[in-house]
């Protein structure tokens, strides 16, 4: 499905965006590769060359809440390759911790990454998928569909990517273009290994909840769900179960959550 297509991975040099990116260079894609740290690009695309020889992977670095900059980087990959038949929003960042001690900057850094940096880089792809009749896949979370404890900043930028993805589906429908929404729970990834050394012990309980899953299974769960032509992809048989019990049980999930907040306090005084 996915040979010679070019794909454009934001995040894409580490966690679920190279995991991705991993699979679809087995498959034949021609990759591009965008991230921040060009050290950290360079050495996932030699991986991916190393492991699959004949892999086209490019990278450009880049911060994606750099409007003029992203937009001339997708103007060049579409030059470069002729096209962009996929775009993967995987970029992001997380900050936890109780809504008092946050700084103000901390929800603006979060916003700025997880919801503008994502919209900035769907406006300059969007002509050349336009162009492709391409899909666009924007990965947000678990934290998109339901509160957590400690994850305030994080929980506004996830439920702000899954209004605006909803909206987009709609009005790219008609110009043949198809989205895709994956809201994972947690997994694996560097994101999640900082989370883990500082996290309050409450977000713990509350978000382990859904147990986490490995970054492979993800990857594997999200290349199925956009096989399939699904708009929503939830990996994992917990975090599915999860997310129907959020939208059917919302009443339930929230005493759930309160009982699982509770009993660490307790445990704890």
């Amino acid at each position: 499905m996915f040979r010679d297509q070019v794909i454009v991975i934001t995040g894409g040099s580490s966690g679920l965006g190279l995991e991705l990116a991993r699979r679809l260079a087995a498959e034949g894609a021609r990759l591009v590769l965008i991230a921040r740290d060009r050290h950290k690009l360079e050495r996932a695309a030699q991986e991916l060359r190393t492991r699959h020889g004949a892999a086209h992977v490019g990278v450009e670095a880049l911060d994606v809440r750099d409007e003029a900059a992203t937009n001339a980087c997708m103007q060049r990959i579409a030059v470069a390759h002729g096209r962009i038949d996929v775009l993967v929003n995987s970029a992001g960042i997380l900050r936890e911790g109780h809504f008092e001690k946050l700084a103000l900057q901390d929800f603006r850094d979060v916003m700025e990454v997880n919801y503008f940096g994502l919209l900035i880089a769907t406006r300059a792809a969007l002509p050349h998928l336009r162009a492709s009749r391409g899909r666009l896949v924007n990965i947000a979370s678990m934290a998109g569909l339901t509160g957590a404890f400690g994850y305030t900043a994080y929980c506004a930028s996830k439920h702000a990517l899954v209004g605006l993805t909803e909206a987009l589906r709609y009005e790219l429908k008609p110009a043949g273009i198809k989205v895709h929404l994956a809201c994972p729970g947690e997994f694996d990834s560097p994101m999640v290994d900082e989370l883990d050394r500082h996290r309050t012990p409450e977000n713990r309980a509350h978000a382990l909840t859904i147990p986490k899953a490995t970054v492979a299974a993800v990857a594997d769960a999200t290349l199925a769900g956009i096989r399939a032509d699904r708009f929503l992809i939830v990996p994992g048989t917990a975090t599915r179960l999860a997310a129907l019990a959020v939208r059917h049980f919302p009443a339930l999930m929230r005493a759930l959550g309160d009982w699982t907040i509770r009993r660490v306090r307790e445990s704890r005084d």
